[in-house]
């Protein structure tokens, strides 16, 4: 698994230099509003006192506000992939999911990816304010179309801090985009033979594009299982057991 990247002098040279927003006379903390430049500290209050703001990401030090959900563009969709991941977390010991929780990725970017999933003892963990820090092994988003946020600067910064596999589902376009970053490449997955996407860093986690796009669940989780079948997840599972992390 790809190791975190350290930040580089100039980037942390440049953030010292900013300064943090004058607080109100009246002493009322702002709320949040997209295009607010803020530290990740800042990010934070703001957010913790404004509950009503129910999703609000910084990414590369901006602030971006979710707007409202549509199902068929977004809900459906992420609720197939969360039942999908979820089975093959059910199927391999040391494999954890997480829906929408907030990741202290950099000091310029706490994302709140669609879903997250990571090895129990490798580069991502649970911090002592149950926030998700380091680098996901997989992060998911679902992306309005391919010119969005999430295959532009969160793909950058995605990248940059050692997420090992990004996957990103394009409902307008019914495209999904697999991405690996490790070893300092960045590798557009492709399909097999019979249209199958196969990740790199868990073995045995199989997706057919077609099938989903269909909603044809259950055929996407019988693919799935082909996947968890294989001799390849079996030797995956006894290096979790074994606590392997790296082969």
């Amino acid at each position: 698994m790809a190791p975190l990247v350290a930040e580089k002098p100039e980037r942390a040279a440049i953030r010292s230099k900013a300064k943090e927003p004058v607080a109100p006379a009246n002493g009322a903390i702002p709320p949040l509003e997209s295009g607010d430049r803020l530290s990740r500290a800042e990010f934070e209050r703001r957010y913790k006192a404004h509950p009503e703001i129910l999703k609000a990401e910084l990414i590369e030090g901006v602030v971006y506000v979710a707007s409202p959900v549509r199902v068929r563009k977004h809900g459906s969709p992420h609720s197939k992939i969360i039942i999908w991941l979820g089975l093959y977390m059910e199927s391999t010991p040391n494999v954890e999911i997480a829906d929408n929780a907030t990741l202290r990725l950099d000091l310029d970017n706490e994302p709140q990816p669609d879903v997250s999933m990571w090895i129990e003892g490798g580069n991502a963990f649970v911090d002592e304010d149950d926030y998700l820090r380091g680098a996901p092994d997989l992060l998911v988003e679902v992306a309005a179309s391919s010119a969005a946020l999430d295959l532009t600067a969160k793909f950058q910064a995605y990248r940059r801090n050692g997420v090992t596999e990004y996957l990103v589902l394009l409902p307008h376009e019914q495209e999904v985009r697999w991405y690996s970053f490790a070893d300092g490449e960045t590798v557009q997955i492709q399909p097999d033979a019979d249209g199958v996407l196969r990740s790199r860093v868990f073995p045995g986690l199989h997706l057919q594009p077609a099938l989903f796009w269909q909603g044809e669940l259950g055929s996407v989780l019988d693919v799935l299982r082909q996947g968890l079948a294989t001799p390849e997840h079996a030797a995956f599972v006894e290096r979790m057991r074994a606590g392997n992390l790296n082969g």
